[in-house]
């Protein structure tokens, strides 16, 4: 819990981080509440995908076992505004090298996916967001020479900002936590499921 909550101070100072970046590099769209001469005012409707890139550090339920690793994979999404209210969706799929070993027993989670909501208040090409829905992974087990794989499927939350640099293009800073729900491992006799906090960097392209 406790390195989840060092993530969570991370993705805010590294988000205010992103949005300075915005200021410094000149963005047109640097001037807050009201949209520049020559663009939208709605920067934020359409249809977007992107790339993202982090570290996810996870607890698995019944063992002592915290897998961690670099995570990365790709978004895509469409939001749309009215004012300053951005409503949207996103799914995403990522492959993540966290694991961990404890008591000859290998726990990793190569890949895990979701499917979410997303709520934001845009300072115009800052946007402040929260998201959340399900969330879809595998969970492998290795030990004495044997191995398991289950699909676990739970729920993810999370909140980021995203900077708007362009008309089309925007990086962000997010932080979301996903809880795998446990199933029987025959291999370990017991119910095994994960909780992760990743933090990740994201770039978007919006149509």
């Amino acid at each position: 819990m406790n390195r989840a909550i060092l993530l969570a101070t991370a993705a805010v100072a590294l988000a205010a981080g992103v949005a300075r970046a915005a200021d410094l590099y000149g963005s047109p769209y640097a001037t807050p509440y009201a949209a520049p001469a020559g663009y939208p005012a709605n920067v934020w409707t359409g249809p977007y995908i992107g790339a993202n890139l982090g570290y996810q550090i996870g607890t698995v339920y019944n063992w002592d076992a915290d897998p961690g690793g670099i995570a990365g994979g790709v978004q895509a999404g469409y939001l749309w505004q009215s004012g300053q209210i951005v409503l949207g969706g996103e799914v995403d799929l990522q492959a993540s090298g966290a694991e961990d070993t404890f008591a000859n027993y290998k726990f990793s989670n190569p890949w895990f996916g979701t499917v979410r909501g997303r709520v934001g208040y845009a300072l115009n090409n800052i946007l402040l967001y929260g998201t959340g829905g399900l969330a879809l992974g595998q969970l492998n087990v290795e030990g004495f020479g044997g191995s398991e794989s289950n699909l676990l499927g739970g729920w993810s939350l999370g909140a980021g900002l995203e900077v708007a640099l362009t008309q089309h293009v925007s990086v962000r800073a997010e932080y979301l936590y996903a809880d795998l729900s446990d199933t029987n491992y025959v291999l370990t006799g017991m119910n095994h499921g994960i909780e992760s906090s990743i933090l990740r960097f994201g770039l978007n392209y919006k149509f």
